[in-house]
């Protein structure tokens, strides 16, 4: 079995604490390589690590947070601008393609409905029902943040392996859903000891870990608080760049 790996474009918190890109993962490895989240920074951090935007056909994503979904507009300029001619799939909870248009015509009035040389179709996903996205099978987990983004943590079968991924979301039984028998869970970890509404903290993970059933976890979504103590942490934490095998 050929091994699987995720790419961590971004792992920041929305205020790019530490000069961290917002969140993106890309995974690689699989038939296709398929794009976890679109932060707002996404295609810098793409452009940075020469990766090209045209080859991603999917891109998935947790939440409606700009800071995890804001780069779409730009990847879709890109690949307008680009020459690119391969469709583009982009999945989301519910009312993603009336927010992803709303932030369209915020950043760039007309753009949205422009004709461009390829296809860019979204898809909703149902929450806990497992969806077939090009090189994945995806299926979105409730979870516990601002309710108006229509939070989920994503389970993603890709390549033979389980990666899990938690979104945004302060504790929730959710997690236990998503991690058990993971290869990976990558998981939010915005604070160290202070806890805040909608994220977690490291002391509650550490606490927690044992119910946790995946293989490894990872922790990214970094605010200032955890970057502070990064290098003295029991659990592992991600940095920008960085490329994880599963």
């Amino acid at each position: 079995m050929a091994e699987i790996s995720v790419r961590f474009l971004g792992c920041g918190d929305a205020f790019a604490s530490g000069g961290r890109f917002q969140t993106s993962l890309l995974l690689e490895g699989g038939p296709e390589a398929m794009l976890v989240d679109c932060g707002a920074t996404t295609l810098t951090a793409l452009k940075r690590e020469r990766l090209d935007s045209a080859s991603i056909g999917w891109v998935v994503l947790s939440h409606l947070h700009g800071d995890h979904m804001g780069g779409v507009p730009w990847l879709i300029l890109d690949g307008q601008f680009g020459g690119r001619s391969r469709p583009l799939v982009i999945a989301g909870p519910p009312q993603t393609e009336s927010r992803l248009q709303a932030v369209f015509e915020a950043l760039y009035p007309g753009a949205g409905s422009a004709e461009r040389p390829f296809a860019v179709s979204v898809l909703e996903l149902a929450a806990r029902t497992p969806h077939r996205l090009g090189p994945a099978v995806v299926t979105a987990v409730p979870v516990t943040h601002a309710p108006q983004t229509n939070p989920h943590g994503l389970r993603i079968e890709y390549g033979g392996r389980v990666i899990a991924y938690s979104g945004d979301t302060e504790w929730t039984d959710g997690l236990l859903e998503l991690a058990d028998g993971a290869d990976l869970f990558i998981c939010e970890c915005q604070e160290y000891d202070r806890e805040v509404p909608g994220h977690l903290s490291y002391r509650t993970l550490a606490e927690r870990r044992g119910q946790l059933a995946c293989r490894r976890l990872v922790l990214t979504h970094l605010g200032e608080e955890m970057l502070a103590r990064v290098g003295g942490l029991d659990l592992e934490a991600a940095q920008d760049g960085m490329v994880v095998g599963v």
